[in-house]
């Protein structure tokens, strides 16, 4: 039998699949998801919608995910928008093959409020080899405005690949300094 990490996907869809059509079984999904993934579980959202390569994921608008500006916090749709593209994307992989995401865009749109929606669509090239996917993820409030747009890059290996981190992000630019400053820093160490 295969290990749960083996077939992280598989094992989601199987869960949605029994579950779902139950009394009660869409909240049970989704409190065994929270368990299994806890940062994503405190954000309280709701997966609604699961097949292969598609996800539909709903947070309400209430206190614990908003900021100062009375709107969902930046990093509460960034966690949305993470939650939703990881379902789509990790359902639709075949078997023996697992992502890690190795980057995050997001492009705010206009303040997020009221209850929101997320949905992504992920399409495979094919065949699919071991590489980056950047499925994206689109939140709409109720009025079904655009809020929010997430581009999230993920690195997909083999299950049978030894497990090691991504590669390495690329070194960051040279810091600009006027001509003669010194790179020393100041202060006390």
């Amino acid at each position: 039998m295969p290990r749960v990490l083996d077939a992280p996907g598989a094992r989601l869809l199987m869960l949605w699949r029994r579950l779902s059509p139950l009394p009660g079984g869409v909240w049970l999904f989704n409190r065994l998801l929270g368990w299994m993934v806890p940062y994503t579980g405190a954000l309280g959202a709701r997966v609604t919608e699961v097949s292969p390569g598609h996800a539909v994921v709903v947070l309400r608008d209430r206190r614990r995910v908003r900021n100062h500006l009375d709107s969902v916090h930046a990093v509460a749709l960034a966690n949305l928008a993470e939650l939703c593209s990881g379902t789509a994307m990790l359902t639709a992989l075949p078997a023996g093959m697992r992502g890690i995401v190795t980057r995050l865009e997001i492009d705010y749109l206009k303040k997020a409020r009221g209850t929101l929606r997320a949905h992504s669509d992920v399409r495979f090239p094919d065949p699919l080899a071991a590489g980056l996917l950047v499925p994206e993820a689109c939140i709409v409030d109720d009025a079904g405005d655009a809020v929010a747009r997430a581009r999230i890059t993920w690195s997909v290996q083999s299950t049978s690949a030894p497990a090691s981190a991504p590669a390495p992000a690329p070194a960051p630019a040279p810091e600009s300094r006027p001509p003669g400053a010194s790179a020393r820093t100041t202060g006390p160490r």
